[in-house]
Parts: C-alpha cells; sequence; structure tokens
C-alpha cells in the first residue's frame, strides 16, 4: 500500500532500534518487531501521528495503538466520530477498519523506554514528511503529544516556534492543511487526569468542524 519513500519494511538507519528490536524479537519470539507501517485509507482527510510504537502494543501486533493502552480512548473515539467499524483494536485480524483517517508514528521503531532520541526523530522524518504530501488538500493532522507536533513542524520544514504546542490548539499549514495538537492518550496522561475523556472528545469536535468547513 505505501511507497518505501513512506514507510519501508527493512529500514534499518537506526542502530540502537535495529539493535533493539533484535532484543525484544529474542524475547517475544512472537511480536511483530519490525518498524511499524501506518494504518487505515490512502486518502485520508484525517492523519494522526503518534510518538512511536508501544512495546506491547504496535510493536507486538503491527498495527498503531492495537491491544495497547493509548489505543482504548483513541480507537474508541474514532468510532464515535465515524472514522471506524468498530470502537476496540486487538490484532490484525480484528476486521478493524479505518474512514477517511490514517494513523501513523513520528518513530516508526519501538525505541527503548518509549523514548526516541533526537537522531532517530530525525533520521525518520523524512517518513513522515512524504507521507504528509500525500495528503488531500484542506486535510487535518492530529499530532498526540509534543514530539509528534514537532516532527510534523519538522516534516513541513517551519520554524518550532511558528506553532507552540498546546491541548486542542489549531495552527494553519501549507496546502490549507490544518494541525491540531492533543495530549497523547498514554496511561500516564489518562490516569493523572492530564488528559479525560472530555478533552479528547473536544478536540474530535474541533476536527468535525474544520473538515466540515473545509468541504464547505
Amino acid at each position: 500500500m505505501f511507497s518505501k519513500d513512506v514507510f519501508d519494511q527493512d529500514c534499518r538507519q537506526c542502530k540502537r532500534l535495529a539493535d533493539f528490536l533484535c532484543e525484544v524479537k529474542q524475547a517475544y519470539p512472537n511480536y511483530y518487531a519490525k518498524p511499524v507501517p501506518p494504518f487505515g485509507v490512502k486518502n485520508p482527510q484525517l492523519l494522526i501521528v503518534g510518538l512511536a510504537p508501544g512495546m506491547h502494543g504496535a510493536n507486538a501486533t503491527g498495527r498503531p495503538f492495537t491491544q495497547d493502552f493509548a489505543g482504548l480512548l483513541l480507537y474508541e473515539t474514532l468510532y464515535e466520530y465515524g472514522y471506524s467499524n468498530q470502537s476496540n483494536s486487538e490484532s490484525l485480524t480484528d476486521g478493524l477498519e479505518l474512514r477517511n483517517c490514517r494513523i501513523t508514528n513520528a518513530v516508526k521503531c519501538l525505541p527503548p523506554q518509549n523514548k526516541p532520541t533526537a537522531f532517530e526523530i530525525n533520521q525518520c522524518n523524512h517518513y513522515l514528511a512524504t507521507e504528509l504530501k500525500t495528503l488531500p488538500e484542506r486535510s487535518v493532522i492530529l499530532a498526540l503529544g509534543m514530539v509528534a507536533h514537532q516532527a510534523v513542524l519538522k516534516a513541513y520544514k517551519l520554524k518550532q516556534s511558528s506553532a507552540i504546542f498546546a491541548h486542542n490548539n489549531q495552527h494553519k499549514l501549507p496546502h490549507g492543511n490544518t494541525l491540531v495538537d492533543s495530549y497523547h492518550t498514554s496511561r500516564y496522561n489518562m490516569q493523572t487526569k492530564r488528559l479525560t475523556k472530555t478533552m479528547f472528545t473536544d478536540v474530535f469536535s474541533g476536527i468535525t468542524e474544520l473538515l466540515a468547513k473545509n468541504d464547505g
């Protein structure tokens, strides 16, 4: 589905990540433990950008935010707003399909402690930059967390100071696109109430209004 400019299953640009994936595969032979591809439709009006695959989620299953705590609220909300055919994501064979939406990550490989280095984020950024170029005009990019936000700006070759990250902020991008920020749907953010279901719903309500305005 994706050209190698958007996603390369054989990418080994970052030695630390490649070595770590080998270690993980040895410890968990049934895990996917490879670069994780984007998931969703070919020409989405909504692109969701996460940080990186989770150890026992996307890294295990091969699909972003799948079988992962961070995916619970995300997929539930996508279903509520008509972007998917079911509210949960458990495996590659669970029948889940996205509508007018795709999910990708700023870094395609699992990083140790879920913390990619600046070098690794930069090395992976050309994939995101190419993916963003495939979006239709007047699309919405939802960045889950600061790293994703910064990666989107870098992919557009924009200064970090041109758009300050804050939950539910909206920023104009080239081609009539809009960057929308949200706190990440991580376990930590949910348990500390930094992000609540209501706050995340508000983000999607804003996205719905944006896309309706763009269609008009």
